[in-house]
């Protein structure tokens, strides 16, 4: 990959997390401060920084190279200064927590000062979250830019005349929020995107349109065990529409559209959407056919509403063997063998790493 490829490709991960924190404080009307887009966005702004940074700057046995840089541009911009400060005071806070927590538990310890909650995931990225919060992001960024000779080597994105301060205007916005630490019943996961919205308007409405419930698919039919037969179909649609997306009972751990399945021997290979969930004591895999995904069902005809009998629920622990093919001009094939032997129908996986990502995701803890 060529380094303007690269740097365009670091610059569309900034402007995709950027639209995901803007859409979810209008959806919201509040941005949690241990949102997943928080942890997500200071992941590729941090690789934005610290792309092309000269090795000098951090040195070579730093294992904080962020912290390394924001404390040499501290020395002579005061909002970097500000920055080490806070940095310093919620290390601190931090360590002494991490104290308190091994030693035994005494009267007066609800008195004492508390850090607020971070993630692992947060603490790992706690330069570039703070900044955010205290709305100095930008402003550092900014300064790197103007300034990029002094910490960049020459094919950095910092270096260059327009990818530079393309990158320090976008992060003028998620600064300009107001972020809370107020603990919600659904703080720890994220309200879906416009595009999910939209998505599961046209998959729900499409099934709303069905004429009778003789119409309705045989699947929907035989996983209801209550409810009237009018009220039981559109139930299951929405709950099934509900579990494709993050919710607050499960997690999303991966999605791909474009993943081809052979449902039956006597018919081609179709595309769907496959995603991955993790409950607290359960991953569950869905393969949805994209004639579902895209709303059309309720539009075509009713023999078409077979692609509800070819969705797939798969839960993990029932699988006992994991095939992998990966061939040259392909993204690679998996296959599930459950506990009964059955082979479940071959996943095809399109070009990229795609392949790889689901098989990361299948051994997260």
């Amino acid at each position: 990959m060529g380094e303007a490829e690269t740097r365009q490709k670091l610059l569309r991960n900034v402007k995709k997390e950027v639209k995901q924190i803007m859409e979810e404080a209008v959806t919201r009307k509040f941005v949690h401060t241990d949102s997943s887009h928080i942890i997500s966005f200071c992941a590729v702004v941090e690789a934005c920084v610290l792309h092309g940074l000269k090795r000098r700057i951090a040195g070579l046995l730093c294992t904080n190279k962020v912290a390394a840089l924001f404390m040499k541009v501290a020395k002579g911009f005061p909002p970097a200064e500000q920055l080490c400060q806070k940095v310093q005071e919620l290390e601190t806070l931090v360590e002494n927590s991490k104290q308190n927590n091994s030693s035994s538990v005494s009267n007066d310890r609800g008195r004492q000062a508390k850090p607020p909650g971070h993630p692992p995931q947060a603490l790992k990225h706690l330069w570039i979250r703070t900044a955010l919060m205290e709305k100095l992001l930008d402003k550092i960024v900014l300064h790197l830019v103007e300034n990029s000779s002094q910490f960049y080597d020459k094919e950095a994105i910092m270096m260059d005349p327009v990818d530079g301060h393309i990158l320090a205007s976008l992060l003028v916005g998620p600064c300009a929020l107001e972020y809370t630490k107020v603990k919600t019943a659904d703080h720890f996961w994220t309200d879906p995107s416009a595009d999910e919205l939209v998505q599961r308007h046209r998959i729900h409405s499409s099934h709303c349109r069905t004429d009778s419930p003789s119409r309705r698919p045989a699947l929907i039919q035989k996983r209801q065990s209550s409810g009237s037969m009018d009220d039981r179909p559109l139930t299951w649609v929405r709950e099934y529409v509900e579990s494709l997306h993050q919710n607050s009972r499960t997690t999303l751990l991966f999605g791909k559209n474009n993943v081809l399945v052979q449902p039956r021997d006597d018919m081609e290979a179709i595309p769907g959407y496959l995603s991955l969930h993790q409950t607290a004591d359960l991953m569950t895999l869905k393969w949805t056919p994209n004639q579902l995904m895209n709303g059309n069902v309720g539009e075509i005809d009713s023999e078409k509403n077979v692609y509800w009998d070819y969705a797939m629920t798969i839960r993990l622990e029932e699988i006992v063997y994991l095939h992998c093919h990966q061939q040259v001009n392909s993204g690679g094939t998996v296959v599930l063998v459950s506990q009964d032997g059955i082979q479940r129908p071959p996943l095809h996986f399109p070009i990229g790493g795609h392949l790889l990502q689901f098989l990361t995701c299948l051994v997260v803890p």
